[in-house]
């Protein structure tokens, strides 16, 4: 009998050790109306009333960066909760009147703010004055005020890669002369579009793009339900899809961070209860390393995460 307790004791040690979800993350997120500071044991550290959002950073003196209303910048001090600045895409710079919406923002090493307009299709740098001093033309097929972009971000080489979800291409533009140097239609393999949000949809509607070390980039599929990578000659080389990964199911695809170690964080937007909001895994192995499965939180409309404990990743 005491052996028996031995083991079954010896087995529940390494059942916890192999659990995937208690590697846990620090990380800040929005969902059921509201903004929060989760901690790696995956309790709220912090929290205010905020609506949805499409992007999200954090500043290195703390303060939270996120997407106010459909058009609106706004930079929250999480000390005091107050909007400390703010830059309305749907007044400012000439933009009075027009349909306007930003799904994408970025601050950048020298203050500014990147900031992408969609609707008025470009992207624009503007200090803390709300001056602009800079803009890039975008190239969009199938224009609208919701769908122009998704992430958008300034590389390091000084282009932007910008998600464009209404036509399901990756565009890569020239910092300097706003020319589009490379570009991706994400593939629909052979598929026929289909409606809704959830696992049951399927189209190409592109999310999010990062730039790897190695020239390739990765790309959040959307409702395509995938992560891929791709070279610089279009090849696709590796590839996530709805089901690969054992009880996780994909739906939305929206963020995506490559840690310090290489492992890569998949926002999984719309897929429902008993789904991870965000998964972790080692790409090579496709191992999952860590979930965060909080959908009785945060609800189903969990587009946007950042993960706080890591010195730096690219996102």
């Amino acid at each position: 009998m005491i052996c028996l307790r031995l083991t079954c004791v010896s087995l529940l040690f390494v059942s916890v050790l192999a659990s995937p979800s208690l590697a846990g993350h620090r990380l800040i997120t929005q969902g059921n109306g509201k903004l929060a500071i989760v901690d790696a044991d995956g309790k709220n550290e912090w929290e205010m009333n905020w609506g949805g959002i499409h992007d999200i950073h954090v500043l290195k003196n703390g303060h939270i960066l996120v997407q106010q209303g459909g058009a609106k910048v706004a930079e929250i001090d999480p000390q005091t909760k107050a909007v400390v600045w703010s830059y309305d895409s749907a007044k400012q710079n000439g933009n009075e009147g027009k349909p306007v919406e930003v799904h994408a923002f970025q601050p950048l090493e020298n203050g500014h703010m990147m900031i992408a307009e969609s609707g008025i299709g470009r992207i624009i740098e503007v200090d803390r004055d709300g001056k602009i001093h800079k803009q890039v033309k975008l190239k969009v097929n199938h224009p609208h005020p919701h769908t122009d972009t998704r992430l958008a971000r300034k590389l390091t080489n000084g282009n932007y890669l910008v998600c464009h979800e209404g036509d399901g291409y990756v565009r890569e533009y020239d910092g300097k002369s706003g020319d589009v140097i490379w570009e991706f239609e994400v593939p629909l393999f052979g598929k026929q579009p289909k409606g809704g949000h959830g696992p049951e949809a399927f189209g190409n509607k592109c999310f999010a793009a990062v730039r790897l070390a190695n020239g390739n980039t990765l790309i959040a599929t959307g409702n395509g339900h995938s992560v891929i990578e791709v070279t610089p000659k279009k090849e696709i080389v590796w590839k996530i899809e709805q089901t690969d990964l054992p009880g996780i199911t994909f739906a939305w695809v929206t963020t995506l961070e490559v840690l310090p170690n290489g492992h890569y964080v998949i926002g999984n937007c719309h897929a429902g209860d008993g789904q991870p909001l965000l998964v972790e895994l080692e790409p090579k192995s496709k191992k999952v390393i860590w979930q965060f499965d909080q959908h009785s939180k945060f609800g189903d409309s969990v587009s946007n995460s950042m993960i706080l404990d890591v010195d730096h990743a690219a996102r």
